[in-house]
């Protein structure tokens, strides 16, 4: 197998550049030895020493295979085989019947997903102005921070301290594709940084700035646009309603990622959106109420709907929606 040999103390900076690249292998256990790790590559690299290694190939096992002893025919009912994955952490959704088996669940999860280091179980709704969701620690490497690639990028961040959804994934790179060359994008709400991230690596957007509230989150968004190298995005840390305002500049795509509550802060958004710029707005709502929903805003804000895109379910009949206004 082919490998990249580096140094112990470089070896997490240089595996952290080979995700970034899209050519690390998840396929085989990393191998090291007294003096070096040997990091499995898809590929010849040019400005790495690249050996051959003979490594360890993962076997995937079935969870289910793993838990039929463990669970009686009821529990195995209650069980739900999908969880999101974050990085190296698990996020299990467990149902209130199965809770005393969680950490049976969560180290069979460990067996058959080596990939996995970390099991955590979601112990709450997203909560608060940081929209923050807290997890509980049950198995694996006990930790809350970790690093996550997303369509070309790779983000570092504490599921315990920041907002990300996985599952969101496919719609920021929807929008981003939907920006065009040399668009200037305000994302507010903007977390980690992902949306900004994205944008800029799919997009010709002149600039995009971030505007978010979490103080964590700020942080991690830093270091998420020195670690993907990306110029043209600017972050900004404070409440949306203190800090566009003081911007003192008209953007031509405003994206609202905050379904819950975007409505209150649209006026705002509007009043900072250049002539027949685009606003990226995200609301839930009943598949029978969006069209009366979009249309009730469009004649209160005198703006177009020019698109309505279902792009998630947050319960059952409540879906997460993006409608695309133009003023």
């Amino acid at each position: 197998m082919k490998c990249v040999k580096v140094g112990l103390k470089h070896a997490e900076k240089v595996k952290i550049e080979l995700i970034r690249l899209g050519v690390f292998s998840n396929n085989y256990y990393i191998a090291k030895d007294k003096d070096f790790i040997y990091l499995p590559v898809i590929k010849n690299l040019k400005n790495y020493n690249v050996v051959n290694k003979k490594l360890i190939k993962r076997e995937k096992l079935s969870l289910e295979d793993v838990l039929r002893k463990k669970l009686n025919k009821k529990e195995f009912k209650l069980l739900v085989n999908s969880y999101d994955v974050v990085g190296s952490v698990a996020v299990l959704e467990i149902d209130k019947n199965l809770v005393k088996k969680a950490k049976t669940i969560a180290n069979a999860l460990l067996k058959t997903n080596k990939n996995i280091k970390t099991v955590v179980m979601k112990s709450g709704e997203h909560e608060g102005k940081y929209r923050i969701q807290k997890c509980k620690y049950l198995a694996g490497v006990k930790k809350f921070y970790t690093l996550h690639k997303e369509s070309g990028i790779v983000l570092k961040l504490n599921i315990n301290k920041t907002y990300y959804s996985v599952r969101s994934s496919n719609e920021r790179l929807r929008i981003a594709k939907s920006v065009r060359e040399s668009e200037t994008v305000l994302v507010m709400f903007s977390g980690i940084g992902v949306y900004p991230l994205v944008i800029s690596k799919h997009s010709k957007a002149k600039e995009v700035y971030g505007v978010e509230i979490n103080p964590d989150a700020c942080k991690y968004a830093g270091e998420n646009v020195k670690l993907n190298r990306a110029p043209n995005v600017k972050l900004f840390c404070g409440d949306v309603k203190a800090v566009v305002p003081q911007l003192n500049k008209k953007f031509d795509r405003i994206i609202m990622p905050l379904p819950k509550d975007s409505i209150q802060f649209l006026g705002l958004a509007l009043e900072n959106l250049n002539k027949k710029g685009v606003i990226n707005f995200y609301c839930f709502s009943r598949e029978d109420e969006i069209m009366n929903f979009a249309n009730k805003i469009s004649e209160e804000y005198n703006v177009n709907i020019l698109s309505i895109f279902k792009c998630g379910q947050k319960s059952p009949r409540i879906y997460r929606y993006c409608i695309d206004f133009q003023n």
